[in-house]
């Protein structure tokens, strides 16, 4: 069993509350749109971290990140990618691998709306934890925070901060 703390468009912002969470997760995702990498050094300095680089992000962060990142979880395939859409509404740029090979589990960031949906036809769950950072016209800042026991989501909660 494994615990994730799932977040994105932290917009190079990160604080004590968030990395009380960080610190109570086997591993961290982020969903990109980091921002200033001392955001991703101070998780990585707590637990292991994988992550993409979303649209606002820089060179540097873009050389220590991928695009997409695919990886397995326990008994469960997970994409990770900024910005990919949401079910039916695929970018163009993952449709076509998205249908040809769906994962278990598919994570965007990017539109800093939180949102947790299962694409029937695809035979996959869609997550997308909303924004964590300070930077956006969202109201309430989110992460999501579940555990993945073989092929299993479990104890899935959302974790909301004030902006």
């Amino acid at each position: 069993m494994k615990k994730i703390l799932l977040l994105s468009d932290t917009h190079s912002y990160i604080d004590e509350a968030i990395l009380k969470h960080v610190k109570q997760a086997d591993e961290v995702w982020h969903a990109g749109d980091i921002g200033d990498l001392q955001v991703t050094d101070k998780i990585k300095n707590l637990k292991p971290l994988r992550a993409v680089y979303g649209n606002i992000d820089d060179a540097k962060a873009r050389t220590e990140f991928p695009l997409h990142n695919k990886f397995m979880c326990e008994d469960m395939s997970i994409w990770i990618t900024h910005i990919g859409g949401y079910p039916p509404k695929y970018n163009n740029r993952v449709k076509e691998a998205l249908t040809a090979n769906p994962p278990d589990i598919f994570i965007t960031g990017h539109s800093h709306i939180l949102k947790v949906m299962p694409d029937k036809k695809l035979d996959l769950l869609h997550m997308n934890p909303g924004a964590v950072g300070k930077h956006g016209f969202h109201k309430v800042r989110t992460m999501l925070r579940f555990k993945i026991e073989g092929k299993t989501i479990k104890d899935l909660e959302v974790i909301e901060f004030d902006s």
